[in-house]
């Protein structure tokens, strides 16, 4: 119960600023993790990004105060963090189908989205199998590409980095690297709030390499690993039950290590791969 209420903490600190530029590190600080972390545990668990949520409560408070008294438009946009009267527009017709203009005259339909809260919920019965493995630090070689810190905007990024991997030989270059454990092609991504976010695709390997090839330490860590089998979409699906169904309720919360995705069987259509979850005792 405790990751929960301090997830709940995060949305009363976002309430609290929302005419305010929110902190990210301040929520995952409040959170226990890392930036990257809460953004993907906040997505999973709402449903929603959170640059939307936080968009949809601030528009929510707009068209509020749009309809309840005689601020200019200008004036509310600025509040809510809008340099520009276009861009509040935009963002106000993005949630509430209508410009502000017409919401200020009032007799108009608007949307209310109101604060969220975490809970826990009975959810449905299907096992998930994870063994928990403590691993001293290990080298990974293999291709780097830059984040960026709204990870929405890294679901459609990733993918193409996976296309362009195959297209431009990069796996023809690191399979023969490939010689420790984990024994696989990996995703990883190297989010904390010390270095610069960047996403992997590499494999474990001691071997030396030229200068083509960029290589990271993987921090001394605690995994809960879980398998799977299918397609790219379903390894998002686990990873949003870790998430949702096992953490809340696991004893463990997120160690500020990375993300690791091990495809074992490379086939697009049957892929067996694990996650691996960065961990550490509540």
């Amino acid at each position: 119960m405790e990751w929960i209420e301090r997830l709940n903490k995060t949305i009363s600190y976002i309430e609290e600023h929302l005419a305010e530029e929110i902190s990210y590190d301040e929520l995952a600080h409040i959170a226990c993790c890392s930036s990257y972390h809460y953004q993907r545990i906040f997505a999973y668990m709402a449903g929603i990004p959170l640059s939307e949520y936080i968009r949809r409560r601030r528009m929510s408070l707009a068209a509020i105060e749009l309809q309840s008294g005689n601020k200019k438009i200008i004036d509310i946009g600025m509040k809510y963090g809008y340099a520009s009267p276009t861009a509040f527009n935009r963002a106000f017709q993005s949630v509430h189908g209508i410009a502000p203009s017409i919401a200020k005259k009032g007799g108009t339909t608007i949307k209310s989205y109101p604060p969220i809260s975490f809970k826990l919920t009975v959810k449905g019965v299907e096992e998930l199998s994870y063994r928990i493995e403590t691993k001293d630090s290990f080298r990974i070689v293999g291709a780097s590409f830059p984040l960026d810190k709204e990870i929405e905007n890294n679901f459609i990024a990733v993918p193409q980095m996976w296309q362009n991997a195959a297209i431009n030989g990069t796996f023809e270059k690191i399979t023969p690297l490939m010689n420790n454990q984990p024994m696989g092609v990996l995703g990883v991504s190297v989010c904390n709030n010390k270095e610069e976010w960047q996403y992997f695709i590499a494999v474990s390997s001691s071997i030396d390499t030229d200068n083509s090839l960029d290589e990271y330490i993987i921090p001394a860590c605690t995994w809960a690993i879980f398998s799977g089998i299918g397609t790219g979409i379903s390894i998002q699906e686990l990873e949003r039950r870790i998430i949702t169904e096992w953490l809340p309720t696991s004893g463990y919360e997120y160690d500020n290590a990375p993300d690791m995705e091990v495809y074992l069987n490379p086939d697009p259509n049957n892929m067996q791969y694990e996650a691996w979850i960065p961990i550490k005792k509540i």
